[in-house]
């Protein structure tokens, strides 16, 4: 999550229940310690137009879990002191019912969700074997509250498992530019309709490296920034990408 030349990042499972301010330079500027909230499995971070940071616990890699939920703080930028307290929105997956599935069905590891128009729209990862390719696209209200999350539709990206699990998405500022981030991968969406936004116009992208890419968000409507979780080679980097203009790419595996 963004703002100019700065951006609010947060750590994996089981780190600090805190967010960070850095720069583009990689400097930490501020340090946020989150109340009323625990880091099980954050995954992701998103944004609304007032300001509102909305963290995303539901990391779910053996596909076990029953409490997702995702932490709802306020602004940081007007915040006076290092502690910001959250509120909860709390949610489950209807479909599915065993906790895990049988290998084929295991669709609910969560990765990427972004805002629109007081709706948080969360995308699976797919962890299926054989592997499927197919993420699910769920909406839960941007309100404090216990849900059952509504499947609107669902995303094919491809049959490679090693690039074409979705970990973190973003809708540019204006709103007609969706992305889906992937290791190595990317996919845009213009053209669409919601909340289905996989019947839209979709580009991929190999983006030519494959590190553990797993944070996207927007700069400007033509540009975003990735980063990579930090392993025992490589990571913590922070990535410019400018977007292609409505350029035809095909992907194998479609």
């Amino acid at each position: 999550s963004l703002e100019p030349e700065k951006v609010w990042v947060i750590e994996d499972n089981g780190n600090k229940d805190n967010i960070y301010e850095v720069n583009t330079a990689g400097d930490q500027l501020r340090e946020f310690e989150v109340k009323n909230a625990k880091n099980n499995d954050w995954e992701d971070l998103t944004k609304d137009k007032a300001g509102n940071l909305y963290i995303g616990d539901f990391g779910n890699n053996e596909n076990e879990r029953k409490d997702f939920v995702i932490y709802k703080i306020p602004s940081p930028l007007v915040e006076k002191g290092d502690k910001i307290e959250a509120e909860e929105i709390r949610f489950s997956y209807p479909e599915q019912k065993k906790f895990p599935p049988k290998p084929a069905d295991r669709k609910y590891d969560t990765e990427a969700f972004f805002y629109l128009d007081s709706l948080l729209y969360i995308i699976t990862k797919d962890r299926s074997n054989p592997f499927s390719g197919k993420a699910l696209i769920y909406t839960v209200p941007a309100i404090k509250g216990d849900y059952s999350a509504r499947l609107v539709g669902s995303f094919s990206t491809c049959k490679d498992y090693t690039i074409c699990q979705i970990t973190s998405a973003a809708i540019s500022p204006d709103g007609k530019t969706i992305v889906l981030l992937g290791y190595g991968s990317l996919w845009i969406v213009r053209d669409f309709d919601l909340p289905d936004f996989s019947k839209g116009k979709v580009e991929f992208i190999d983006l030519g490296v494959r590190t553990q890419l797993e944070a996207i968000c927007f700069k400007d409507n033509n540009t975003v920034y990735l980063s990579d979780e930090e392993n025992h080679v490589t990571g913590r980097n922070l990535y410019s990408y400018t977007l292609p203009h409505n350029q035809k790419v095909e992907s194998k595996g479609y």
